[in-house]
């Protein structure tokens, strides 16, 4: 079992996102990997967190699609708190001026070796860090796509006890839960672009934990038409239809993997 103490080596992480299970994610493997990690659910908190001086971080990661105080205006309230280096963080590509003002990108999901190559770079080019390059929309989901990813469960479990592994994934299936009853709603009522948003916010949570199957339905919420009608309504309630079975067969391996 590796040791969990912070290494004081490396810098002391703020990780600022508004979806639940994602912060808790990125923050647990980054925790496990050695950090130091501040959690905040959006741009306010974080601000209250250095204004309050419980926070000094060497590094800021903040997701780049936030409700409320974000982007551009986000990084020039931090920049204007701290002597951190700002990186932007999402699920799918950034917009390009907060990349341009951000010192780096990272495309979820990603681990602490990610971020750690990340910030080498971004000390050794003394500017902006390189960018991952975001991936192209995803294919259709196949039918065959394991639920988790045994690479990614294999990973964690190398990090933490099984109780808490069983912890995440169960964080996910409850949190999809409360996303499929939103989506519900967004799809009755034709808004394209909360469904997009809870799509993003799926794409997310679940693919910082492997959840493949879930993750890439959220995807195609994510990347689907600007108005919900006609044959785009039928596809949008078809992938509904198959985000409830890909929670079901996350449940089923919940309780295979992880029996109580």
């Amino acid at each position: 079992m590796p040791n969990f103490q912070a290494q004081p080596s490396l810098p002391t992480v703020l990780l600022i996102d508004d979806d639940l299970v994602s912060r808790e994610v990125m923050a647990t493997v980054l925790t496990m990997s050695g950090y130091t990690v501040h959690t905040a659910a959006g741009g306010a908190a974080a601000l209250e967190l250095l204004d309050g001086g419980k926070c000094v971080p060497g590094v800021i990661l903040m997701d780049a699609q936030m409700p409320g105080l974000s982007g551009i205006r986000l990084i020039e309230e931090l920049r204007a708190r701290s002597q951190a280096g700002v990186f932007a963080i999402s699920g799918s590509g950034a917009p390009d001026d907060v990349v341009a003002a951000a010192d780096g990108f990272l495309l979820k999901p990603f681990g602490a070796d990610a971020l750690r190559k990340l910030l080498e770079e971004n000390e050794v080019q003394g500017g902006h860090a390189a960018q991952a390059s975001p991936s192209s929309n995803p294919p259709a989901l196949d039918s065959v796509d394991p639920v988790v990813s045994p690479e990614t469960l294999a990973r964690l479990r190398e990090m933490m006890p099984e109780a808490a592994v069983r912890q995440i994934y169960a964080a996910i299936v409850a949190d999809l839960g409360r996303r499929l009853s939103a989506l519900e709603l967004a799809i009755a009522n034709g808004d394209a672009t909360q469904v997009s948003r809870i799509g993003h916010a799926i794409k997310g949570g679940c693919g910082m934990a492997g959840a493949l199957q879930a993750a890439r339905l959220g995807a195609l919420l994510e990347s689907g038409p600007s108005e919900l009608k006609g044959n785009h309504l039928d596809n949008t309630a078809r992938l509904l239809r198959d985000l409830r079975a890909a929670t079901r067969r996350l449940e089923r391996m919940l309780e295979t993997e992880f029996p109580v």
